[in-house]
């Protein structure tokens, strides 16, 4: 029986919304936005060495989604996708590079490996978004994962990283945002997804060692819930202290603070001043 035939069989034996869901796809549609990703990490690094990127590594790839979006871009592209967790590497491959043509799939190189460790040529760029390394609580072992991080880049690479904060990044409580429904391909066939309620919930963050514990929820239409989807026990650093540890790591790094005036466009710039608001999401260019 087929992945969709077991869907449909699922739903008329009366299982909830949450219980056919699947946790990854519901990620990939709610936290991320590889199209605009790849757009800003591409058109960076040709501003800055003007020339286009071709070797490119997503660190904590998970889905490998984002790598995906960089083989999709132009033939001369290649992804190297580097995650410690096999689940989520093994429903990347049976999806995300089976979504790709023959050609392509020969150009994305999923690799099951500690970042710190894994063994790989030299890149143009390398990628570790939606705050992936923060899972690295203590100093030194951030400042070790980025000390490889440069070892692993070509001699003119760049590091690419986000971040968050504002004072609502120290708070406990939730935030949800509304999905509508979508369609997606399963096995060369597109399938209709209802929509669902995405719920970031920061359950705990301890000041003194800058722990923050948080989940991630789905709620759907016929009132299900996917309790604590994911889990996310990491330290919720500030910019001085990633750009202090990318400098001693031999890096130099700038922050791209969003300069746009609303909350549906997105305008990057490098900056060396930002706001003091409630919550805000900037990226870091780490130049080798």
């Amino acid at each position: 029986m087929g992945k969709n035939s077991e869907k449909k069989r699922k739903q008329d034996e009366g299982e909830t919304a949450a219980e056919r869901a699947d946790k990854y796809l519901l990620y990939e549609q709610s936290v991320q936005d590889v199209e605009a990703e790849i757009d800003f990490i591409d058109e960076t690094y040709r501003k800055i060495r003007g020339r286009r990127a071709q070797k490119f590594c997503e660190d904590f790839c998970a889905t490998m989604n984002t790598s995906r979006e960089w083989v999709r871009r132009r033939t001369s592209n290649v992804a190297y996708c580097v995650d410690m967790d096999p689940e989520p590497l093994n429903w990347g491959k049976a999806r995300n590079q089976a979504l790709l043509t023959k050609r392509q799939q020969t150009r994305i190189h999923p690799l099951n490996s500690d970042v710190r460790k894994v063994k790989m040529e030299p890149v143009d760029i390398i990628a570790a978004m939606n705050f992936s390394s923060w899972f690295f609580t203590q100093r030194k072992l951030m400042k070790s994962y980025f000390r490889r991080a440069y070892n692993r880049l070509n001699d003119d690479g760049i590091f690419f990283l986000d971040a968050y904060g504002g004072y609502e990044a120290f708070q406990e409580g939730q935030e949800k945002t509304k999905h509508k429904s979508f369609t997606y391909v399963w096995d060369q066939e597109e399938i209709k997804h209802k929509g669902f309620t995405y719920i970031w919930d920061q359950e705990k963050y301890n000041p003194i060692t800058g722990e923050l514990l948080c989940h991630i929820h789905f709620k759907f239409k016929d009132g299900s819930k996917m309790e604590k989807a994911f889990t996310c026990d990491f330290r919720l650093w500030t910019l001085p202290e990633i750009v202090e540890m990318l400098e001693e790591a031999g890096f130099k790094p700038v922050v791209y603070w969003d300069m746009s005036d609303n909350d549906y466009e997105n305008q990057f710039e490098p900056s060396d001043e930002g706001a003091a608001d409630a919550s805000w999401l900037v990226y870091i260019v780490a130049v080798k």
